[in-house]
C-alpha cells in the first residue's frame, strides 16, 4: 500500500509530527515563512495588553522580557498563545480562539479601559476595528514582521496542511496546490485558497493539533 504523502506548511513539533507517521503517512515539512523581531518603544503601554499570537509574546520577550507583562491584564488569542503567556507568569483576563470573540468580550465587559495591542505586520484589520468602533481606546505596537520565504518542493502531496495566509502565499510563488486536499487551520488561511485548491477541510478549533487530527480522520 503507497503511503499517503502530506506536506507541512510549517515545521512541525517532534510529537505533531510522530502523529502523522503514526497513522501511516510520509511526511514532508517545509517553513514557508520567516518570523522577524521588530524594535519597538515600550512607552505608552496601557494597563490592558492585547496579543493575539505567539509571535507577539516572544518579540516582548526578546526586547524587554516577560517583566512587561508583570501587573498588567493579558487579553489574548489562541490557547498555546495563553499557556505562553501564563507560563510566564502573565495574569490572562479573558481569552478566546478567533480575534472576533476577544473583541466582542472586550467591548462587552472592558469597553471603558484603555489597552495596548502587540501585533505583527500583516495582522487581520478585524480587533482594532471593532474596538475602535465601539470606542475602546487602543494604541497598537507592531512587534515583529513576518516574512514570506517561498521554495520549489519537488515531492507532490496528497494533502498539505495550512496554517496561516502568509504561509498559503509563500507556498504558491513556487508550487501549486494541484489535486492535494487543503487543512487549514482557520477561515481565513481557508480564505487565501479560493480559486485555487478543489478541496478544503477547515479545522473545527484553530490549533496545529486539530489540522492534523482533521488530517488523519480525513484519510481514515
Amino acid at each position: 500500500m503507497q503511503h499517503i504523502r502530506i506536506l507541512s506548511a510549517k515545521k512541525l513539533q517532534p510529537n505533531q509530527r510522530q502523529y502523522l507517521l503514526n497513522a501511516g503517512f510520509a511526511v514532508t515539512e517545509a517553513d514557508f515563512i520567516g518570523i522577524k523581531y521588530k524594535e519597538f518603544a515600550a512607552r505608552d503601554i496601557a494597563d490592558n495588553l492585547i496579543f493575539t499570537s505567539q509571535n507577539a509574546v516572544k518579540a516582548v520577550a526578546e526586547k524587554y522580557g516577560l517583566n512587561l507583562l508583570a501587573g498588567k491584564k493579558l487579553f489574548c488569542v489562541g490557547g498555546k498563545t495563553r499557556a505562553m503567556l501564563e507560563g510566564a507568569g502573565g495574569r490572562v483576563e479573558a481569552a478566546a480562539d478567533y480575534a472576533e470573540a476577544l473583541a466582542a468580550i472586550i467591548t462587552e465587559k472592558y469597553r471603558h479601559e484603555t489597552f495596548t495591542f502587540f501585533s505583527g505586520n500583516l495582522r487581520r484589520d478585524t480587533l482594532p476595528e471593532m474596538l475602535k468602533e465601539a470606542g475602546v481606546a487602543l494604541n497598537e505596537t507592531e512587534v515583529y514582521e513576518t516574512i514570506v520565504t517561498p521554495h520549489k518542493i519537488n515531492a507532490v502531496p496528497d494533502g498539505i496542511l495550512f496554517f496561516s495566509p502568509s504561509g498559503v502565499e509563500g507556498f504558491l510563488k513556487e508550487n501549486t496546490i494541484g489535486n492535494a486536499v487543503c487543512f487549514c487551520i482557520g477561515t481565513t488561511t481557508a480564505q487565501a485558497l479560493e480559486g485555487v485548491a478543489g478541496n478544503i477541510v477547515i479545522a473545527n478549533k484553530p490549533s496545529v493539533e486539530n489540522v492534523i487530527i482533521q488530517c488523519i480522520n480525513y484519510y481514515k
